[in-house]
């Protein structure tokens, strides 16, 4: 299969659903016009389209390994990195003073999914790395910019993150990783992390390695933890790649998926590395790379939700089996109502979690262009989006990748068919930078902080799309409206209920709420182009039915969970 970008779909939903132009109106993004954003996009479908997607089948075969200490990756990946890294695709959103091209994170989103659903396993990298750059543009000394941001953003030097442990994994304040002063203003850092994405690889000259570590004397839990830069080898007085740290690579995991990148497990050994940010202050600044992270990994959802879903339309098109059941259609299994049902549902979900996703992204860049009010008020709604597009985002390429498989029959379960991969590649996206359950839980907690304000916000825009449509489509309108009321209402709920039972209802919380954006962003596009009302129609009377139900599941509370004592569960 050879993937298509979806670049027309993309600036249909940036230009008439989501108003992405007003981004071009103020003074920070005044160069990402139309015709920028244009060019952008398809100079970034040309690189992923031709460059990357050959490599997605060779990262999935033949997967990096570590020899003698040296990470080897899949063939061809040094050339694909080393074309994203010239064109200038790792700094997209980078500080210009650095070299960066101080882009809208809108359209890195849009190249992000090109990239991603080319080859998820190659962009994971470019992705760690611009998360690493914005936690430096607001952390580092002047001293650590000058030096790193230039190569980050240039993709001569490439960013990950390490957080997580053996011991721990989601409770990152478990961490047992120190750092001790050397007396010159570096750190010695010691300690083992695990899952790092892109630890360790032969694709560019030098790796900057983000690290959690306690000092000596701090408090315990993650107020205690401190942050700091760890590069593999240490810069010499021209700035260049010197002696080689005492941080290395000592096995790459054996994954599901993902099999072009390696996922190290990393060793510290009183490594020599910086602080980024204040002392105890690493989780605020490792958050910033984190939040950014999300809406990327999101897009990696997306992405492959996208590619899942041209690859089972293509066979759908191929595919013969039986008699045709409509008159005039096309002769294959694309005639047969089962299979248009989960075409439908592919797209549907895909279609929304895009606009989601770009909606938050939208919200993210203005909130940073913006003053006052406003920027308060967009930070605080695409705060609100930014859970759901991460979990929505993964759950739709969990779930389209694996209806992908069904359309194909027993051929999805070959894998030379390319079907089961997207599934592989994309389920640990579900799980990494906060678990699925994790975002929904920061959504009824954190994000529920201001009374419910920016949940209600949202509301309103579905209660005003639906009250638009009223007139062209009076079924669709009414079906979004009810939508709109049970969420209010369960919102409402969610405002006055014990913490442990909006945990509880959290994660049918946050799939309703995505179902009813969905159908809100869907009828928006439906309104502005008539073609576009099937997809609506589908989505809201089939897939935003299911709002009412799981809106009731999200007020159940959480006595019935605990109903089962642990003998019980293990009988």
């Amino acid at each position: 299969m050879s993937y298509r970008a979806p670049v027309k779909e993309m600036t249909f939903y940036l230009d008439h659903v989501l108003n992405a132009g007003r981004l071009a109106d103020t003074a920070r993004f005044s160069e990402a016009t139309p015709d920028m954003a244009e060019a952008i996009l398809g100079e970034a479908a040309r690189l992923s389209e031709d460059i990357l997607t050959p490599l997605n089948r060779e990262g999935d075969l033949h997967p990096a390994k570590l020899e003698n200490g040296v990470t080897r990756c899949s063939p061809g990946f040094d050339a694909g990195y080393k074309a994203i890294a010239e064109g200038g695709w790792v700094g997209m959103a980078g500080d210009p003073e650095f070299g960066g091209m101080g882009l809208p994170l809108t359209l890195v989103s849009c190249v992000g999914e090109m990239m991603s659903s080319a080859c998820l396993s190659l962009s994971l990298n470019p992705l760690m790395t611009q998360g690493q750059i914005e936690a430096l543009e607001h952390h580092a000394s002047d001293e650590i910019k000058a030096l790193y941001l230039p190569k980050l953003t240039s993709g001569a030097w490439t960013g990950t993150m390490n957080l997580t442990e053996a011991g721990a994994g989601s409770d990152v304040g478990a961490l047992r990783s120190k750092a001790v002063a050397n007396g010159d203003g570096t750190y010695a850092v010691s300690g083992q992390k695990i899952f790092i994405s892109w630890g360790d690889h032969d694709v560019a000259e030098n790796i900057c390695h983000l690290v959690l570590a306690r000092l000596p004397d701090a408090v315990a839990g993650t107020k205690g933890i401190s942050l700091f830069l760890v590069p593999k080898y240490i810069p010499d007085a021209d700035g260049n790649p010197g002696v080689a740290n005492n941080a290395r690579p000592i096995s790459l995991e054996h994954k599901m998926g993902l099999h072009g990148s390696p996922t190290a497990i990393m060793e510290f050994d009183g490594a020599t590395g910086w602080m980024i940010g204040a002392e105890s202050g690493g989780m605020a600044a490792m958050f910033t790379m984190m939040n950014n992270a999300r809406i990327g990994v999101g897009v990696q959802g997306l992405s492959q939700a996208e590619g899942a879903l041209q690859k089972a339309v293509e066979f759908a098109l191929e595919r013969k089996q039986g008699r045709s059941p409509v008159e005039g259609g096309t002769g294959t299994i694309l005639d047969h109502a089962d299979v248009r049902r989960n075409i439908l549902t592919m797209k549907a979900l895909t279609s929304s979690a895009r606009a989601i996703i770009l909606d938050a992204a939208v919200s993210i860049d203005l909130s940073k262009a913006l003053d006052g009010d406003e920027a308060a008020q967009h930070a605080a709604r695409g705060a609100f989006l930014t859970p759901i597009a991460k979990a929505f985002g993964t759950d739709t390429g969990c779930e389209v990748a694996e209806i992908g498989v069904q359309v194909h029959g027993g051929m999805g379960y070959i894998e030379e068919t390319g079907a089961a991969q997207f599934y592989r590649d994309v389920r640990v996206t579900a799980i990494y930078e906060g678990t699925n359950g994790i975002q929904a839980m920061d959504m009824v907690g954190r994000k529920l902080m201001d009374g419910g304000a920016a949940a209600f916000g949202l509301l309103g825009e579905i209660s005003l799309t639906a009250a638009l449509a009223e007139e062209r489509a009076p079924d669709l309108a009414a079906f979004l409206a009810s939508a709109e009321m049970s969420l209010n209402a369960t919102t409402h709920w969610m405002c006055d209920a014990d913490m442990n039972d909006r945990f509880a209802g959290a994660v049918p919380y946050l799939r309703a709420f995505a179902l009813a954006l969905g159908g809100h962003y869907l009828l928006k596009a439906a309104l502005a182009n008539a073609a576009r009302m099937p997809l609506a129609r589908f989505h809201i009377r089939q897939l935003a039915q299911q709002v009412d139900a799981l809106c009731c599941a999200a007020r159940e509370g959480a006595t019935t969970l605990y109903a089962l004592d642990a003998d019980a569960l293990s009988a």
